[in-house]
């Protein structure tokens, strides 16, 4: 199923690409294995990916116990200061991060143990009060700004998350709002080339308006059965 699934995706990843005068090669397809188990990550690795997302700290580290550093990962979930080392030690790109303090705290632990991390910053490009990251652009300017003088932190780029809506207009606005912003700062001198966004349900959207990096997890690997821990689906 899982290599149905991917070949299914790549090719819809394909198709929009060509119909936008895309290079399908400027996009990371990154599988959010959350939830999934071993099994289905081996599974999907042996399809050739390579990029996986993980929201949860401990999972990750769990996981990363497991398979090791075969596999880039990609920290994409609500990071609490108190976990920071956790996902330092195992993510090459922390794609959530909020806030100045947050920033400071990574660059903190990365210089402990001598990594330069990449991160991106989360922006809050809809209304929906469930959606987490930065609101201000002028917050997102002082904070992309601010990073520049860390030492162990990289800069890659921004993230954000579209709203739950059918309404496509929304979805594009959200993801053009996120390029413009990225497009501005680069304007001013940074160097920003990722746009972490789109998901299972509006990536094509996502890639017609810039997405250099798609989060996507159950067009890949199914539904979510939360009723199990990850540990049971072996």
């Amino acid at each position: 199923m899982i290599a149905e699934n991917l070949k299914i995706v790549r090719e819809k990843i394909s198709e929009k690409c060509s119909a936008v005068n895309r290079n399908s090669s400027e996009i990371k397809l990154i599988a959010v294995s959350k939830n999934f188990g071993l099994n289905d990550i081996q599974t999907a690795f042996d399809e050739g990916l390579r990029d996986f997302g993980e929201n949860k700290a401990q999972e990750l580290d769990a996981k990363f116990e497991r398979l090791g550093n075969k596999i880039t990962w990609h920290f994409i979930g609500n990071l609490q200061r108190n976990k920071v080392r956790f996902v330092v030690n195992t993510a090459e790109y922390i794609h959530s991060v909020d806030s100045l303090l947050l920033a400071s705290e990574i660059n903190k632990y990365a210089g402990k143990i001598s990594k330069i991390q990449k991160i991106l910053l989360q922006v809050k490009t809809s209304d929906e009060a469930a959606k987490s990251g930065i609101v201000a652009e002028s917050e997102v300017r002082d904070i992309a700004f601010y990073c520049r003088e860390f030492k162990n932190i990289e800069l890659a780029g921004l993230m954000t998350i579209a709203p739950f809506t059918e309404d496509k207009e929304l979805i594009r606005k959200s993801f053009g709002s996120l390029r413009r912003i990225r497009n501005k700062l680069n304007s001013e001198g940074l160097n920003l080339k990722e746009l972490s966004m789109g998901m299972t349900s509006d990536f094509e959207i996502a890639i017609e308006e810039g997405a250099t990096m798609l989060r996507i997890g159950s067009a890949i690997f199914g539904e979510r059965d939360y009723s199990k821990d990850w540990k049971e689906k072996l």
